[in-house]
């Protein structure tokens, strides 16, 4: 199976252009399971990149056939804080395609879409949704709107008019496929298409993505990507190397001080911990010079 260009970098470089909406539609609408139209893509503050992230984060705002926006965000590298990213983007939208002295029912619907390359939190499943309720804190019923209210807003839901959050945890697909959108995880996760997938667009997106399709600024784009994402990953890899090997000179250290305390022998205590016997006389003067009595 012919390996494709990875979906990160074809958001950066190829989905931007109108001809290949259809691959944005597919996974749009395996994601929210109803049919999306993508009618233009929009910039935004909250989605230009930032240099420190030009391997890591790529960003793409499109407004669909109801006026919706929906933000897809791709993130390779680990983030802590990465829900706080989350809440930024969407409320920057908020406020950004609002203007001013417009009423507040002509706020924008907002969905945001994030693909994170990493387990982010702590959870057993590899795909989440979240969206705002208000719940009664005695009686538990969800508050909903009023007839008049869903006449004027055209909504049923209160949930509706706030953000929607879909998070896609893609390093945590079982690459058990058991629907449409796992197909689209799939090939996020693998750059491949099966043959047998036939979620919407999905094949038209194996057809797209390929390879062979880039010209040659393209394929050296692509092949410089690749590049600086593979020694990312050394990189990430070497640092927390470093950090287990650090940590476990720092437990030695911590027990031959505990031992020269005690007043072992060095000998003994170099055979213990795997120090040398310099390392040894050299805690052992430090710890003359703080308690010199």
């Amino acid at each position: 199976m012919e390996k494709l260009i990875r979906f990160d970098w074809a958001i950066k470089k190829l989905l931007r252009d109108k001809a290949n909406f259809s691959v944005l539609e597919g996974f749009l609408t395996a994601v929210l399971d109803e049919d999306v139209t993508v009618v233009n893509l929009l910039e935004s503050e909250s989605n230009q990149e930032d240099s420190l992230d030009k391997f890591n984060r790529v960003d793409l705002l499109v407004e669909n056939s109801k006026g919706e926006l929906l933000l897809i965000e791709v993130q390779v590298k680990s983030e802590y804080d990465f829900f706080h990213r989350i809440a930024y983007g969407v409320a920057k939208l908020m406020t950004e395609y609002l203007e001013k002295g417009q009423p507040y029912r002509e706020i924008k619907k907002i969905i945001s879409v994030s693909i994170t390359y990493f387990s982010l939190g702590i959870g057993t499943d590899y795909l989440y949704y979240g969206s705002t309720n208000f719940v009664g804190v005695h009686s538990k019923d969800i508050l909903s709107l009023s007839n008049r209210q869903q006449e004027l807003f055209g909504i049923s839901d209160v949930r509706k008019i706030f953000p929607e959050h879909y998070l896609i945890r893609v390093e945590d697909f079982p690459d058990k496929v058991q629907s449409g959108l796992d197909e689209w995880i799939y090939m996020l996760k693998h750059s491949e298409v099966r043959p047998d997938f036939r979620a919407k667009h999905i094949q038209e997106a194996s057809a797209r993505l390929r390879m062979m399709n880039l010209d040659e600024p393209q394929r050296k784009a692509y092949d410089e990507y690749m590049l600086n994402m593979s020694y990312q990953q050394s990189m990430l890899w070497s640092s927390k190397e470093e950090g287990r090997t650090e940590g476990k000179y720092e437990e030695k250290i911590a027990i031959a001080r505990n031992l020269l305390a005690h007043g072992v022998a060095s000998a003994v205590i170099a055979a213990s911990t795997g120090l040398s016997e310099e390392e040894i006389a050299k805690l052992r003067q430090r710890a003359v010079k703080r308690h010199p009595d």
